[in-house]
């Protein structure tokens, strides 16, 4: 079985479970570390000519990382493309089971196990939380509606104000999210790389939570251990 991933977390996913089938990836697919295969380019922009030159059996992609011209384009060469929608957690184990099933995993992996067991136990939050959270700036962008990320807080307790908006990643006026009043703002490290110096300064007297990106907008292996990352990096925001 010969796979090209454009979905970092599915690389990553599918490495981990199937040793030596992947063939090729994108420049932003950064785990697991050390991953020796053909890079083919962005999840925007790939470069399909190359793609095709690798034969895969199979392309894995997503509706929203990826964009349909590049589908499009792959299916007209004769590629097979497997496409996931992942906007929940739930749906997010659905999906994988069915990319690592494409890929002809034969077990069902023990991370897979780990990782729904971890999300099905989740004890109920002590409290709820308000939260913004930017995935950009210059223009500030939040998370609105149906997004997996959202879900994920929403698990862990945190209510984003922007979930009812009608865009799943709207652009809002930093004097507009300032006035939410949020209890906290939580800035995650990907898309858009907030830092302690880059992202907290806008938000004055307000409290910040830093998070893995990874581990907040990832469906694989991080998975398992996500309750626990994003958990440690929300309380740490709490005065």
């Amino acid at each position: 079985m010969r796979v090209v991933s454009l979905v970092p977390s599915l690389t990553e996913a599918v490495a981990r479970s199937a040793p030596g089938a992947l063939v090729g990836a994108t420049d932003w697919c950064t785990h697991p570390p050390g991953l020796d295969v053909v890079r083919v380019g962005g999840t925007k922009n790939p470069k399909t000519d190359r793609i095709v030159s690798l034969a895969p059996d199979l392309v894995i992609a997503n509706e929203e990382e990826n964009r349909a011209p590049d589908l499009a384009a792959l299916r007209a060469a004769g590629v097979e493309v497997l496409v996931t929608e992942i906007r929940d957690v739930p749906q997010a184990f659905r999906e994988l089971a069915r990319v690592l099933d494409a890929c002809e995993v034969a077990a069902r992996p023990r991370w897979l196990d780990e990782a729904e067991e971890t999300w099905s136990s989740l004890p109920p939050p002590p409290a709820r939380l308000t939260a913004v959270v930017p995935i950009w700036r210059r223009p500030w962008m939040v998370l609105g509606r149906d997004t997996f990320a959202g879900d994920v807080l929403a698990r862990l307790g945190v209510d984003h104000l922007h979930a009812g908006h009608p865009d799943r990643y709207p652009r809002i006026p930093l004097e507009e999210l300032r006035a939410c009043a949020p209890e906290v703002v939580v800035l995650p490290d990907e898309p858009y790389r907030f830092t302690a110096d880059d992202g907290p300064e806008a938000f004055p007297g307000l409290p910040c939570a830093l998070v893995s990106g990874r581990h907040l907008t990832w469906y694989g292996p991080s998975l398992a251990e996500a309750p626990r990352v994003l958990g440690r990096a929300l309380r740490a925001a709490r005065p």
